[in-house]
């Protein structure tokens, strides 16, 4: 043992890790390499997780505005966390958890705790080495579970950036107390294409690397995104500049999906170069059997289908990240282009529904909080409704079902939901009996996998073909019990329930080609390799609507 190794660290560590950091830009799409080289590795036979790191201080994203960080993702064991969760899970077909998605806020929360307790024996308390140590085991986290052989880190935002600095301090420990092979640093950077000069430029990628090596770090692997084809000149040069070798410069050009980049990595031999670096065996050639056949379908749609998202975060696509994706899946499984139309349910009213959603084959009203919109959504449904048009209602979409079918068929014309108005004297959806004494807004909603019951000779059943389903949530107000069998008398079937709690988590219409809401988030659950049984036949309702 090396004199200088702390007592836990064995050199000859049994997972291996692999560190992904980024420069020039945010946005380059990290999570989607890693994802992409995981899924690689997955394929030659490796037991591969990946988990992301963010440098914001919010202990996790649920408390975060869409439009500022995408959707919350949600896992089965109730973490909000990171959008490139969804990507990890979407490749690999495996799910992720709380300890995949760590934030600077966590880090510090746990080690000011800990600082309470007296655990630092009235130490000072710094960020070298208690705050490196905690991020060194959060990052040993899943390795150490015996789970896994390799796993992979994302760190968040940029090398130079201010708060990511204890991050980058924590790879270059971790990488040394590991020992040789058995961790490597991914670097992922921009080569820009100056129109003007005609040609690509490395400048940038060569500070980048300078800046991670200034902070004690020499990458193993170079990945350049681009959107034109590097050279063997410029790939010599920017293995000579920024230390690395030949083989180690990856091209990662702009592809038209981001399901194709696992393929464009094996082409550029990523994964060969990491398990060289690794010291393991390549085995056998990624199986990607599957996988081929979904871009396969994916390319070759034989039908094409327009569906209205009706939202208010539509103005960021990443805000329903997961929707568009699970619409990927399910149309490649129908073999069906699937183009998603956003519509601003905040200018959305009953004067111009008719013309707004003019061309549109199916309905999907999006997930959401709070107020604004909300009029647009429960016209949408309502068009929907009388329309004959397929329809999804996802969450809030499904609440909205409840309240249009209350308002306009029942007659109850100031049914509401009390996070909307409180004086309602039709509480259709209201606030969780838990939930009322709640004060805090972060991770305390319903989060999570939840049980559902599903009654036979329904839609769900014909969907789902089962009577017990697990999916995940992520809310505080539910469908009212008090007016479940006043609305199922008048039409509105409640086909799923809680077991636990006896809440409902899904309402259909019988008279209908097809009209589905759902108190859950089924995208969470949809990957490449499973497509989502709702969206599946969602799309596939809205196919057969079509041609009718």
């Amino acid at each position: 043992m090396h004199k200088y190794l702390p007592n836990n660290i064995n050199r000859m560590s049994q997972t291996k890790y692999i560190f992904v950091t980024g420069g020039v830009t945010s946005s380059l799409g990290k999570g989607i390499i890693a994802a992409s080289l995981a899924k690689l590795l997955q394929g030659r036979g490796y037991r591969t997780t990946i988990q992301k790191f963010d440098p914001y201080i919010n202990v996790d994203p649920g408390t975060l505005n869409p439009y500022e960080h995408g959707e919350c993702y949600v896992t089965d064991d109730g973490a909000e966390t990171d959008l490139d969760l969804g990507h990890y899970e979407r490749f690999l077909n495996v799910p992720t958890s709380q300890a995949n998605n760590v934030t600077t806020g966590r880090i510090y929360l746990s080690v000011i705790e800990k600082e309470r307790r007296g655990e630092f024996l009235g130490k000072t308390v710094q960020v070298v080495p208690h705050i490196t140590n905690e991020i060194k085991d959060r990052m040993q986290l899943l390795g150490k579970t015996g789970d896994f052989d390799i796993v992979i880190t994302e760190i968040g935002g940029t090398v130079g950036d201010i708060e990511s600095l204890p991050y980058i301090e924590s790879v270059r420990q971790l990488v040394w107390e590991l020992g040789e092979h058995n961790g490597l640093v991914i670097h992922l950077t921009l080569v820009p294409y100056l129109a003007a000069a005609g040609e690509l430029k490395t400048k940038p990628t060569q500070h980048s690397v300078k800046t991670l090596m200034e902070s004690g770090i020499k990458a193993d692997i170079l990945v350049c995104r681009t959107e034109h084809e590097i050279s063997e000149e410029l790939r010599n040069k920017l293995a000579l500049f920024c230390n690395v070798k030949r083989e180690a410069v990856i091209q990662s050009i702009d592809a038209s999906t981001i399901y194709e980049v696992p393929n464009l990595m094996l082409e550029e031999g990523l994964d060969v170069v990491a398990l060289k670096k690794l010291d393991l065996p390549k085995k056998a050639a990624p199986d990607l059997k599957h996988w081929n056949t979904f871009l396969r379908r994916l390319k070759n749609p034989k039908h094409t289908v327009n569906i209205g998202l009706i939202g208010k975060y539509v103005e960021l696509q990443d805000s329903y990240k997961s929707i568009l994706e699970a619409f990927i899946h399910a149309g490649a499984a129908n073999e069906t282009k699937v183009n998603v139309i956003s519509v601003h349910s905040e200018f959305l009213d009953a004067s111009d529904v008719a013309e707004k959603f003019t061309g549109l084959d199916a309905i999907l009203v999006a997930p959401g909080f709070g107020e604004r919109g909300i009029e647009g959504k429960i016209e949408a449904v309502r068009y929907a409704r009388e329309n004959k048009i397929p329809f999804l209602g996802i969450c809030l979409g499904m609440q909205m079902a409840v309240i249009e079918y209350s308002r306009n068929v029942l007659g109850y014309a100031d049914a509401n939901s009390t996070e909307m108005n409180p004086e309602t004297s039709h509480p259709v959806v209201n606030l969780m009996e838990e939930q009322k004494n709640i004060t805090d807004k972060g991770g305390t909603m319903r989060l999570g996998a939840w049980k559902c019951d599903i009654k036979s000779d329904t839609l769900a059943h014909r969907i789902y073909e089962k009577t017990t389903i697990s999916e995940r949530h992520r809310h505080r107000y539910e469908y009212n019990s008090n007016y479940v069998a006043i609305l199922e008398k008048a039409g509105l079937k409640a086909s799923g329930v809680n077991p636990e709690t006896g809440l409902v988590e899904i309402v259909e219409l019988e008279e209908h080609p097809f009209f589905i809401g759902v108190q859950y988030h089924p995208e969470y659950k949809s990957t490449v390799e499973n497509p989502h049984p709702l969206f599946v036949n969602f799309v596939a309702a809205t196919v057969k609507a079509k041609k009718k």
